[in-house]
């Protein structure tokens, strides 16, 4: 089974909606059409905790040379198809593309094989196996396979630094006071919720040493058969970070695998920064989420991870 990450839920919430899905079929179709015979591999983009339902849209066979198009992510940034065997990632951003590109040729691990790159279209091999798991949802993958991937990410952790810096202290905690207030003043969540996970968060604010980080290690984008890791996908926001923000997002609502990442780690971990970690990036990601027509809100998504530290 192949697949790949797009998106921010891979967790059942609500797909973007039809109109983007479509201008974003009608876009690609027309960039992609005299593009589309170059791609013969396979490839399956499962982004992020936040991974939607795949969309399946028929498009005339003669465009691609092939009987469908799927939709596997949609929105005003970013989209991510798949022509017949082949995955096709097109970002209005092409720096996160080049970040991507450039971070997939540092990393020690497994990741899928770039194809080509015509801007703003990256083609991307599929990887073997199935996700680690997907937020929302209990993970069949075994307690071995969930240490391979702890052990996986302390390899990319102790790799060389990649030359572009991440945010800032600062940074960070600027973005998070202004997300707790838009949360509030839209009657998003309850004072009490975020007032709650705001001072949880506050564990993950000191200083640490820069490794390699995924940036976006949700548990969608890590790929294993058996109990081998395959690879893991989209890595556009690689930079150089706190290590346990990789592990904290790796195991967002799936607390019970915490032990088996760590001990495939190999190195004791601060619990209290993990916890800080998944306060924290449910509370950045939830208005994202919203405005993008993910639900946050669904079963062992963001929302729940918040009332969890209650």
């Amino acid at each position: 089974m192949i697949g790949i990450g797009t998106g921010k839920h891979g967790n059942g919430s609500a797909a973007p909606s039809s109109a983007t899905t479509a201008n974003a079929i009608h876009t690609a179709g027309s960039r992609l059409s005299g593009l589309a015979t170059c791609a013969t591999d396979r490839y399956h983009d499962v982004q992020s905790h936040a991974i939607n339902p795949v969309t399946s849209v028929v498009i005339p066979a003669k465009m691609f040379d092939v009987e469908e198009v799927e939709v596997v992510v949609a929105h005003n940034e970013r989209a991510t198809l798949r022509v017949g065997d082949v995955f096709l990632k097109i970002d209005a951003d092409q720096a996160r593309t080049d970040v991507e590109v450039e971070a997939m040729a540092m990393a020690p691990i497994p990741t899928p094989e770039v194809l080509w790159r015509k801007p703003p279209v990256l083609a991307l091999a599929a990887l073997p196996g199935t996700a680690l798991g997907r937020l929302g949802e209990p993970s069949t993958a075994s307690p071995a396979a969930w240490a391979a991937a702890g052990a996986a990410v302390r390899m990319l952790h102790d790799a060389p630094l990649p030359p572009w810096p991440g945010r800032s202290l600062d940074e960070l905690a600027s973005r998070l006071d202004g997300e707790c207030e838009w949360l509030v003043a839209n009657g998003v969540l309850p004072t009490d919720l975020v007032t709650r996970n705001r001072r949880v968060a506050e564990a993950a604010f000191r200083p640490w040493t820069p490794v390699f980080t995924h940036g976006d290690l949700q548990v969608t984008h890590v790929f294993v058969d058996t109990d081998e890791i395959t690879g893991v996908i989209d890595w556009s926001e690689a930079s150089q970070g706190d290590a346990l923000f990789d592990l904290a997002t790796l195991t967002l609502g799936h607390e019970e695998h915490l032990g088996d990442v760590v001990a495939g780690y190999g190195t004791d971990v601060d619990l209290d920064v993990i916890r800080a970690w998944w306060s924290m990036r449910s509370l950045l990601v939830i208005r994202w989420l919203v405005e993008h027509g993910f639900d946050p809100s669904s079963p062992g998504c963001e929302v729940d991870v918040l009332r969890s530290r209650m």
